[in-house]
């Protein structure tokens, strides 16, 4: 057994060994572990940096499960949510139930404690890290490389039923406060029914707060949505803050969802009931278009702030953006985009079942 796998088995920390080699591991490699309770034995792949595989087996399973963090480097907490539970499940803390894939989406950016290196990732999925200049720096091609992942850890969940039930859990903190501190972007479903029983589930998680997206985007979370009917989400657990400085009793909820869901324990969700959620839905997109660029609202200002009707929310060039619906509130605000990329997305209050 090699030392970095005498490493990870004996630490379970398979977030320094992805901070250790950010670009590509010294090897890849399987291994079995049997946990010492159950005696339940889990085969566990290290297919790439940050790109770990835990499944059961001789168990039967009926569900595939993606938890990616780190697709923004610097959002922390999910990223210590997701090392806890691979910790548990390599040192046997964890009994697995279900075949799942974490993803830390880009390791050098967790590196250096920023958004992204070059190019902000999750703008590159379903295929946009080949548009234009093509695979022309790391985060394209490891868009591409995670969307290949994904692919074929579903593929392989299909081989041991076409039924299989699954899911992608996309974890974010937000660059600012929010008055709806935890939410979750719900990516267009090209006709697809909402799901209540997965919004009981966020419910379960803490978050009551919805984003209903009504067109495609490049998110990751819409790529798992539509090409696999995934159901996935982009969740949002509050604000950016450096390693160390998350209170994680904030996200226990969250993580005893997400340990309940690989491990198959019974989650009692109730039943829905619209009063328990804020819905909202994205009404207008804001790109910035030129290099004189700027919001009117203070940086401290909270997503799902509102304003009143003709207030101008930015200025781009001899542009004005104002509020032109009643309830029209600001979302993920950044005046430091690509020109051409989006800067701000304002939503409306919405229903989610008539």
């Amino acid at each position: 057994m090699s030392q970095i796998q005498q490493q990870l088995i004996q630490t379970g920390d398979f977030l320094a060994l992805t901070r250790q080699y950010p670009q590509q591991l010294p090897e890849v490699f399987s291994l079995t572990l049997t946990h010492p309770e159950s005696q339940l034995q889990t085969l566990v792949s290290v297919l790439d940096t940050g790109v770990i595989s835990f499944e059961p087996i001789g168990q039967f399973t009926d569900s595939d499960v993606v938890l990616s963090s780190a697709v923004h480097g610097n959002e922390t907490a999910p990223i210590e949510i997701c090392q806890q539970l691979i910790e548990e499940l390599i040192l046997g803390k964890l009994a697995l139930k279900q075949r799942v894939l974490f993803l830390f989406g880009n390791p050098a950016s967790i590196n250096i404690g920023e958004r992204f290196v070059e190019e902000n990732l999750n703008r590159l999925f379903s295929g946009a890290h080949s548009d234009g200049e093509g695979l022309c720096n790391d985060e394209r091609k490891r868009a591409l490389a995670l969307e290949n992942y994904i692919r074929d850890f579903f593929d392989q969940g299909s081989i041991i039923a076409s039924d299989r039930q699954r899911f992608h859990y996309d974890l974010h903190t937000a660059i600012r406060g929010s008055k709806n501190d935890k939410f979750a972007v719900y990516p267009f479903q090209n006709g697809k029914p909402y799901s209540k029983q997965q919004l009981q589930f966020l419910l379960s998680c803490g978050i009551n707060t919805i984003l209903l997206s009504h067109s495609p985007t490049t998110t990751f979370s819409y790529f798992s949505a539509n090409e696999f009917s995934a159901h996935a989400f982009t969740v949002e657990l509050g604000k950016v803050e450096p390693f160390g400085q998350n209170n994680m009793a904030n996200f226990a909820k969250t993580k005893q969802a997400l340990t309940a869901l690989i491990s198959a324990q019974e989650i009692d969700l109730g039943d829905y009931n619209e009063a328990d959620f804020n819905i909202f839905e994205i009404y207008k997109t804001i790109n910035r278009e030129n290099e004189d660029f700027m919001f009117t609202f203070s940086d401290d200002a909270l997503n799902f702030t509102d304003y009143p009707i003709e207030h101008v929310l930015a200025i781009d060039g001899s542009v004005e953006h104002k509020v032109t619906v009643p309830g029209e509130a600001i979302i993920f605000p950044n005046a430091n985009v690509a020109l051409g990329q989006r800067a701000l997305l304002t939503v409306i209050p919405a229903k989610l079942f008539s």
